[in-house]
């Protein structure tokens, strides 16, 4: 008998109260309609949203059993989703960033890689097949030079490690989240970056990515903790430290 997944897809939120109810709903239509296959869930994971985030978030839990609502009192997206992926009890867990940017239609094929034997499925925007629309030359140029950076450095084959479209197993997650120190932007760098040197396959999936124009991330700040985030694992090298997942 062909095993039924559960998968949990956790959107990291703050203060996000501008487009939350109409992306979370959107998300589920979708969930609905592509992954009848899965027993899905979304996890809306908070942390620390000023605005009226969290009442939305309580109102859309409210009305359907299939979401629910994490508050955390400290920032941090990688806080977030660390949070909500340690304390889920799903086989596969997804996160995606709340404008979905990425289309949704490539989901399936995140979770499909995972089924046949991948550690990690990233949607990737700089790879052959891959769109990206509307998106601003210099966040271009500076996403394009800090994966060329994370190469020479760190010898790693993935292409993308700022994509907000990334799936794990639950076993994988068990085993690499203790080592991912960060709890802000550099997260998805982090794990991906030790993921791939202790061993895991990682899979990428070629995306269509539309920029949106109201997002609040501030690209110089995250530059600079992504630059300080690289220095630190480069010379620590927390990958030698453990086991590795071979």
């Amino acid at each position: 008998m062909k095993k039924r997944y559960s998968v949990v897809v956790v959107i990291p939120i703050y203060n996000e109260e501008l487009e939350l109810q109409e992306s979370i709903l959107k998300l589920k239509s979708f969930l609905a309609k592509n992954l009848a296959e899965y027993d899905w869930s979304i996890v809306i994971a908070d942390n620390a949203s000023t605005d009226n985030s969290k009442k939305i978030a309580l109102n859309l839990a409210k009305s359907d059993k299939r979401i629910t609502y994490l508050h955390l009192d400290l920032k941090g997206r990688g806080r977030a989703v660390k949070k909500a992926w340690s304390t889920s009890s799903a086989d596969l867990l997804v996160y995606m960033d709340v404008d979905l940017s990425t289309d949704l239609k490539s989901l399936p094929n995140l979770l499909s890689s995972l089924i046949r034997g991948y550690d990690i499925a990233i949607g990737s925007r700089l790879i052959s097949k891959s769109k990206v629309i509307n998106r601003p030359i210099k966040r271009e140029i500076l996403s394009r030079c800090y994966n060329i950076l994370i190469k020479f450095l760190f010898r790693v084959k993935f292409s993308d490690a700022q994509c907000g479209f990334k799936a794990v197993t639950k076993n994988v997650a068990k085993k690499l989240l203790p080592d991912v120190k960060d709890n802000a932007w550099f997260f998805d760098s982090e794990l991906l970056i030790i993921g791939e040197k202790k061993g895991y396959k990682i899979y990428e999936e070629p995306v269509l990515w539309i920029d949106n124009p109201g997002s609040t991330v501030r690209v110089m700040k995250t530059v600079y903790g992504d630059l300080e985030g690289l220095w630190r694992i480069f010379w620590n090298r927390p990958w030698r430290k453990t086991n590795h997942a071979k």
